[in-house]
């Protein structure tokens, strides 16, 4: 099992620093897939305990100028690594001038993700600073339990409106409760309410659009044949939408919702080379 990358080019080193940013917001600990082609980042707490799950796909052509690995065996050509992103963001926050960052598998007296930085220097010999990131190395026998989550047969797709605005709305309403009403319909329309004894809130968003799913994919979702203007709903914790929309460095090109009503709000966030997936489920 053998893997090694390198990142040369800045601005490639700091969008990656940005994702794992972001992941490191969204999970204390997750996992790390890595394949000839991609690498993915997992958190799959189990929904049904209440617990949010996140599957985040990046494509390492757009990120590594070298990327050399050898899987478990030849025909299972994967790693998997539980790791805490927080250390990768850190060890990467010293990156941010750095020539060129190294990341590579190790096992010295545990296994570890090397991360070495080098350092313009003024003199000839440039500064290299290491940091050395304890990893579990996940067996064979449980990647199952790491497979892409499928889409939910949603009952409404929608775009969601400008992040931005979507956080300064959740963050002055998580003071009021702890868990929010997501409701949106198939003619672009969105509510975020709060209700609790003393208040009711409702933020209406309108014109968001719903994507065009069902005929693209060929996804089936039970939103076909359903009345435009209902709404399906899910009431979900406010704290765990807070930290997706606070978390976000990633800047997502396209971000949209599919709601199972009143059990599970799925988020999509598409970049040109990150997808990141977010699922919360609804409280009862």
């Amino acid at each position: 099992m053998r893997f090694r990358a390198k990142i040369v080019d800045l601005a490639c080193l700091n969008h990656f620093s940005r994702v794992i940013n972001t992941i490191a917001k969204l999970a204390k600990t997750c996992t790390l897939c890595l394949t000839d082609s991609k690498l993915y980042f997992i958190l799959s707490d189990k929904v049904a305990n209440g617990g949010v799950s996140m599957w985040c796909e990046l494509c390492q052509g757009n990120f590594f100028d070298e990327f050399q690995m050898e899987g478990v065996a030849a025909e299972h050509n994967e790693i998997y690594l539980e790791l805490v992103p927080e250390n990768l963001s850190r060890a990467l926050k010293t990156a941010q001038s750095a020539k060129a960052v190294k990341i590579k598998l190790t096992n010295k007296h545990c296994p570890c993700l090397r991360v070495a930085v080098e350092l313009p220097s003024l003199s000839s010999s440039s500064r290299i600073v290491t940091h050395d990131i304890p990893v579990g190395v996940i067996p064979r026998r449980l990647w199952n339990d790491f497979r892409e989550p499928s889409v939910p047969d949603f009952d409404v797709s929608i775009y969601l409106p400008v992040l931005k605005t979507m956080k300064s709305v959740v963050e002055r309403m998580k003071n009021l409760s702890n868990s929010i009403v997501i409701e949106a319909n198939l003619s672009g329309e969105m509510n975020l309410k709060i209700e609790t004894d003393l208040v009711s809130v409702t933020t209406h968003f309108k014109d968001l659009g719903n994507p065009p799913w069902a005929s693209e994919d060929g996804y089936q979702s039970s939103a076909q044949g359903r009345d435009l203007e209902s709404m399906a709903e899910a009431r979900i914790d406010i704290k765990k939408l807070q930290q997706l929309l606070a978390g976000q460095q990633v800047n997502p090109t396209k971000a949209l919702c599919n709601i199972v009503s009143k059990r599970i709000v799925h988020f999509i966030l598409l970049h040109e080379d990150v997808s990141l997936q977010y699922f919360i489920p609804a409280l009862a």
